[in-house]
């Protein structure tokens, strides 16, 4: 449980919800002991502390970035001499969604799951304040933290909607990557609008004031898109950003815009870039066959025509690493054990 009107807040006073999780040990405390913070990517902007959209207060600490640099959190698992496999939740979640993913890579591998800027334990500068959570940036923001994680050659794994980012990405760094992984990826013009469950966040007010709902934005949004029953205590870890800060569903509002403004391009984007006679990665698309968001549909016949290799989870839904999560692990070691170039 978590304490609405616990004495001692651990929010920025903006969230609606505010409050703290009970003063026991929890989920969300737990997982952030296991993890670091990365910086990578420069603070853009005049340097000016961030107001909200709607009051014009300046906000609180959680809410300005990092000085200079972005700060990302981190989760590591395995030894670093190991080649690198880089996990990249959807959108939304967090690193914490391949927490099942970790130990099963970490046999043989380095595994870094990490939270985007704008989710969980990552820095969430207000919009218009150092970054403005666009597409383009996201790409950027991606190689600054690749290349501070890594010096060798690395394999991608990609959840979901960010999957066009991360394709964006390795098709201008083809030679910093041994193997690309698709989690249930955009790849068709079906796939090109966000479900009603996220495109609400980008209406006018509207979706301001959703995406300062924890439920709305964490539970709801999470459990939506698959066959999901999902744990009391791993939904406390993805809805603590949003009852302790407004900087996360203002990310959020902010994320979803863009999203409905971009998607379409980048996945046309995405699918050029999979097609293309001159793509060197190898490429694998693994897709949870009881997704609700994005259709089976022209999926098994785009791998075909691109020459992609594809797996199906008959019992995962949109987030395969959250439904099954061990059995995915297993699949990723597999796929990129088969050739390792550093």
């Amino acid at each position: 449980d978590y304490l609405i009107d616990a004495p001692v807040s651990a929010g920025d006073g903006f969230s609606f919800s505010g409050g703290k999780y009970s003063d026991g040990p929890n989920p969300s405390d737990e997982w952030f002991k296991q993890g670091k913070f990365v910086k990578a990517y420069p603070v853009g902007g005049t340097g000016e502390k961030a107001k909200d959209p709607i009051f014009g207060l300046t906000m609180g600490a959680g809410s300005q970035a990092s000085g200079d640099v972005f700060r990302w959190f981190s989760v590591e698992s395995g030894n670093a001499d190991n080649p690198t496999v880089i996990l990249i939740h959807g959108f939304p979640s967090q690193a914490y969604s391949y927490r099942k993913v970790l130990p099963v890579l970490s046999k043989n591998y380095h595994a870094i799951a990490f939270d985007w800027l704008g989710f969980g334990f990552s820095d969430k500068p207000q919009p218009r304040y150092g970054f403005d959570y666009t597409l383009s940036e996201y790409v950027s923001a991606l190689e600054s933290f690749v290349n501070e994680v890594a010096t060798n050659k690395v394999s991608l794994v990609v959840q979901g909607y960010f999957s066009p980012v991360v394709a964006k990405y390795a098709s201008k760094n083809q030679e910093k990557l041994n193997d690309l992984i698709l989690l249930n990826p955009p790849l068709t013009a079906k796939h090109a609008n966000l479900p009603s469950t996220l495109s609400i966040f980008s209406n006018f007010l509207l979706g301001e004031i959703f995406s300062q709902d924890p439920l709305r934005a964490s539970d709801k949004a999470l459990t939506s898109c698959g066959p999901y029953a999902m744990k009391e205590d791993d939904a406390m870890v993805y809805r603590r950003p949003y009852l302790t800060s407004g900087s996360s569903g203002f990310a959020l509002n902010a994320i979803s815009r863009a999203m409905k403004k971009e998607l379409k391009a980048y996945v046309e984007a995405t699918k050029v870039i999979l097609m293309d006679k001159n793509w060197k990665v190898r490429t694998t698309v693994c897709w949870g066959q009881r997704d609700r968001w994005l259709n089976y549909d022209e999926v098994e016949d785009f791998c075909k025509n691109s020459n992609h290799k594809l797996i199906e989870l008959p019992m995962a839904g949109h987030h395969v690493q959250e439904d099954s999560g061990e059995e995915l692990g297993g699949i990723i070691s597999g796929l990129i054990s088969r050739r390792i170039v550093t």
